[in-house]
């Protein structure tokens, strides 16, 4: 059965600073390269046939030490539609200060909630509406062709593919946090259906 792995980027420079990043393109920290070795270090088992990431360098940068590190040279598909989440006005500020400007329930509203956008961004629900048939139109192929492949995205593009294949409501993959460099390792059937699934977890 093929496998579809997620992996979140690793730690980016904003990340560390707690400041929304959104479209914004940052390099990885030097923990974040590390997390992007480990996760190859987890992933030495599959033979990947390609590779999906968005147009960001965090993802990019993250997949490629993955590659590196497994030992594989395979097409690579880089497509917006996997891009973070937009966060509008949000980008580049730090939390805490968001929280000072609009108040502490507003941002969390914006964060958290399934379908309300920050100003000028996206919700999870947008998010969604150009992650969902990306994956639909060109990785479930791959699946359905019987390859392994391999999606280096972000928090929110991944949580909306996780929504997909878990069959999530929207009251659901609001809890759903995916860690930074943690492979989601899933085993699928010819219909979508997942066989299993395997979080594979970054030693410290």
């Amino acid at each position: 059965m093929p496998k579809l792995v997620l992996v979140r980027h690793g730690q980016s420079i904003w990340n560390l600073q707690n400041r929304f990043t959104g479209w914004i393109d940052v390099p990885l920290t030097e923990k974040g390269k590390e997390e992007a070795y480990k996760a190859g270090e987890l992933l030495k088992d599959i033979r990947f046939d390609v590779a999906y990431t968005s147009m960001l360098t965090r993802a990019q940068e993250t997949l490629r030490i993955i590659l590196e590190t497994v030992g594989l040279l395979i097409p690579v598909i880089k497509d917006e539609a996997l891009n973070e989440r937009h966060y509008g006005a949000l980008q580049g500020l730090n939390k805490d200060r968001a929280r000072e400007k609009w108040g502490k329930e507003i941002v969390h509203l914006w964060r958290r909630s399934y379908d309300i956008p920050p100003p000028e961004g996206e919700s999870l629900k947008d998010t969604a509406e150009r992650t969902i048939p990306f994956l639909e139109r060109a990785i479930m192929g791959d699946i359905k062709d019987g390859r392994d492949v391999l999606v280096v995205a972000h928090g929110n593009s991944l949580r909306s593919i996780v929504m997909y294949l878990e069959k999530l409501g929207p009251d659901e993959i609001i809890k759903v946090e995916i860690p930074t460099g943690t492979p989601i390792v899933y085993e699928l059937d010819e219909n979508e259906n997942i066989i299993s699934k395997e979080i594979r977890h970054l030693e410290e």
